[in-house]
């Protein structure tokens, strides 16, 4: 039996009658000769047009065989990203009228498979439908709908004075697209953070690589076909794997690499980017604090703990609370309140609930439930504990007055446990949160606008919410990112956009107006001309335009 590539068939056809399937083509070495077989057992999928037929000597007919994929290595990727470049320098990305194609082609996305989305999450995360309708699905509709609104107002050069030195002269600030980017997902809010970012990149007019996380592979199954089908293959394209897929991209020159995920991995990502020097945004986290004051609405308070804790994805979002300060009196309190709040949310049985995600994997699960049995802990659970392994669930758990030295406060939970810390002061929280990395996001709830201004003054964190919890992440007038630990750089709205342009400063001047004044030999009559445009001030100029001196 002897092998032949055929990319194309000649004059390819197939014909399905049932369970039968004839193939028709034309042999590449004999054009006008035609051939047809029955293709048994039929293939389970379409037929490509790129195949590999083989041929009995015996029989002359083909027997169609599945072409072998292709390992994504350091040379596909090369290929990949020299591809993207050169659709690039076409042009055709920076055109707005490019752009707005591009945006209006994800917003139809979302709105026509709204429900394959849905099953996805469903698959990795065992999401709620109304949750991930929330947290992904309409947070990328709302992101298009305000890109498609202001794009040709963020696109606009603005406008930036001048000085006394370059006059006559006007000047302006360009917002240029940087080139072929890379963007590397998470596997918590699968789509939303992936989509989200890319549609920064496509505004700005970038060339753009999507690596959706493996750990959600449904979800970067779906993306990786969605994109093919509804946006431009020659500038947008997604790539699917896990650390040797992520290893041949990070290996590439790109013009920007935008990452979300954990400080362990960004570091890597850092390193690799640092070869080629290229600019990076890293999307991180960190142990995320909620300060409770003793004047609050109880009830109100609680619910919005549990809404940025539980119903964020049970925990596993970076933004959710990581852990709660209050004083000894007004925790017994709270920890009712929580207690109420979270039977209110999830029933008097969590581990029923159809209103909370699951775990995402086994790995994480058993790193949960590392933190949970540590000896320094064990005993300090006072709300849940619950757990199944074999169904990946968790209940909200709560802890009060775990070590500072244990592992569930030296990490980033990501996960339903929750510690509450106590203190004597209140404003004593403010020196634990600051002994501790910078944390993505941090939360006060009170009453008191003396300590609400102290909290923002005192505490550095990449975003804040008093008197409610990751709300300020659905304002998109608000930069999103972290700072020191939790990350650098920001999106959402317009600072996405920015975030992928490059900001060209250009001035503009006449050939009129030029004053030999800058130009050598430097008489002393020019000495003091120069010298008084440089220290500014009317008066000056006009002395030394008169050959005069305050000296």
């Amino acid at each position: 039996m002897r092998s032949l590539c055929v990319e194309p068939f000649q004059n390819f056809s197939v014909v399905d009658t049932g369970a039968r399937r004839t193939l028709t083509y034309c042999s590449p070495w004999k054009t006008n000769h035609k051939h047809e077989a029955v293709l048994s057992p039929p293939p389970s999928r379409p037929i490509r047009k790129s195949l590999c037929v083989c041929l009995s000597s015996s029989s002359k007919l083909p027997v169609m065989m599945e072409e072998k994929k292709k390992t994504f290595d350091a040379s596909e990727a090369a290929l990949l990203v020299k591809e993207l470049n050169e659709s690039f320098r076409t042009g055709k990305t920076k055109s707005y009228e490019w752009r707005v194609s591009q945006l209006k082609s994800i917003e139809k996305m979302v709105v026509e498979r709204e429900k394959d989305i849905c099953e996805a999450l469903y698959k990795d995360l065992s999401k709620p439908e109304l949750e991930a309708f929330v947290s992904e699905i309409a947070m990328v509709k709302s992101s298009c709908k305000e890109a498609l609104k202001e794009l040709k107002h963020w696109m606009k050069p603005e406008k930036a004075k001048t000085s006394m030195e370059t006059y006559p002269s006007s000047a302006e600030i360009v917002s240029e697209p940087l080139g072929a980017v890379l963007v590397i997902s998470t596997w918590n809010y699968p789509f939303s953070l992936s989509v989200k970012p890319v549609i920064g990149a496509i505004t700005a007019g970038n060339a753009t690589v999507l690596k959706p996380s493996e750990i959600a592979p449904a979800t970067s199954s779906l993306l990786s076909k969605l994109f093919e089908e509804y946006l431009d293959r020659s500038a947008v394209r997604v790539v699917e794997g896990d650390v040797p897929q992520t290893t041949a991209l990070l290996e590439q020159k790109w013009d920007k690499i935008f990452y979300t995920g954990s400080p362990r991995v960004g570091r890597i990502i850092m390193t690799a980017a640092a070869k080629h020097l290229t600019p990076v945004v890293l999307e991180l986290g960190g142990k995320c604090p909620a300060v409770i004051d003793s004047d609050v609405d109880l009830q109100v308070t609680a619910r919005r703990i549990v809404a940025g804790k539980w119903q964020a994805n049970n925990g596993q979002a970076c933004i959710s609370v990581d852990y709660i300060i209050t004083t000894k009196d007004f925790a017994p309190k709270l920890i009712d309140a929580l207690r109420k709040g979270i039977e209110e949310c999830f029933g008097t049985d969590p581990m029923e609930s159809k209103d909370i995600s699951r775990i995402v994997s086994s790995n994480h699960f058993s790193r949960l439930q590392s933190l949970m049995d540590e000896y320094k802990v064990y005993n300090k659970i006072v709300v849940g504990g619950q757990r199944n392994q074999k169904e990946l669930k968790i209940a909200p758990t709560i802890f009060l007055d775990v070590p500072g030295d244990s592992q569930l406060m030296q990490e980033e939970i990501f996960g339903p446990l929750l510690p509450i810390i106590t203190v004597e002061n209140v404003k004593d929280s403010i020196d634990l949160i600051n002994s501790k990395p910078k944390p993505l996001a941090a939360y006060l709830f009170t009453n008191n606008d003396k300590l609400k201004n102290y909290f923002v003054q005192s505490v550095s964190s990449g975003g804040m919410a008093i008197n409610d919890t990751v709300l300020h992440v659905t304002v998109s007038s608000l930069p999103f990112g972290g700072v020191g630990e939790s990350g650098m750089g920001s999106y959402h709205g317009k600072f996405s956009f920015d975030a992928f342009s490059h900001k060209k400063a250009v001035l503009y001047r006449s050939f009129s107006g030029d004053s030999s004044v800058r130009y050598p030999p430097y008489t002393p009559e020019k000495q003091k001309l120069i010298k008084a445009v440089m220290n500014g001030g009317i008066f000056n100029i006009i002395l030394a335009l008169m050959g005069w001196s305050r000296d």
